[in-house]
Order: structure tokens, then sequence, then C-alpha cells
């Protein structure tokens, strides 16, 4: 029987290779990647019965140094709220503002940023706990 096979969520990080909290971000996006692949074997694809623990499904993930494009700019803050926009562009306290202050100079956007394109999350943040909780939120869509 042929059967569709279910596209696999993106998850980008937006990455500078010389911060350590960059680096952070990555290494855990690494691991639970890596993870989430290992535990979906072929034949085991569809039945995860054998697992004490709910696995999180396997994403893609992106890894870039570049800045976002405006438009993913303007969707990352729509993921992170009005209430954390500082945490992804410095000194921003509005989308406006935060739009223009990239405008002027993309050293403006923090780095580490993690997205989840697919469920609509962002995250700004090199805690470990935090992305993980966000990759499980994969799980309850």
């Amino acid at each position: 029987m042929f059967r569709f096979r279910k596209t696999l969520d993106i998850v980008t990080v937006f990455h500078k290779a010389g911060s350590p909290a960059s680096v952070r971000a990555v290494n855990v996006l690494k691991q639970a990647s890596a993870n989430a692949t290992e535990a979906a074997t072929e034949d085991q694809a569809s039945d995860h019965s054998h697992q004490t623990n709910p696995h999180r499904p396997e994403f893609e993930l992106n890894i870039t140094e570049e800045p976002p494009t405006p438009d993913q700019l303007q969707t990352i803050l729509e993921y992170v709220g009005k209430s954390k926009i500082s945490s992804v562009i410095q000194g921003a306290a509005s989308e406006n503002e935060a739009l223009k202050k990239f405008k002027e100079s993309s050293d403006n956007f923090k780095r580490p940023v993690i997205v989840d394109w697919n469920n609509g999350r962002a995250l700004a943040s090199d805690n470990e706990s935090e992305i993980l909780k966000m990759l499980d939120q994969l799980n309850s869509k």
C-alpha cells in the first residue's frame, strides 16, 4: 500500500559561530534532531509503543549564519509576541521599531534565534529546557 510520507517540520536556528550561547543552542538542537531520527527506524516509523517516553517527531534542522530576510523577521516577531521583541532585536520595543533597527543594521538581530516555521513558534534563547520544551510541542499539534 502506498502512503504519502508526512513532510518534516522545519526548524531553523539563526546562528553566530563566535557566540558561546549560539553554539550551545546549536548543540542542543543537533542532539535533539539526532535523537528523534535515531528512534524512528524504518520498521518502527509508525510504532513507538516500545519506548517508555514519548519521543519528539523528526524535524529538519537548518543552521544558518545569515540574517533573516525582512519577511522572515516579521514572521519571527509575530511568533515571539510583542513582549519579547527586544529578545530578538536589540533595543526594540515594537515591531515597527524592530524592523527599522534591523534595516539600519542586521547586527541588531540577536542570536541564537530558533524558529519552528511549521508550528508558528520562535525562541531567542540558548536555554536547553526552553529549546527542548519548544521541540516537544511539535508532538502536540
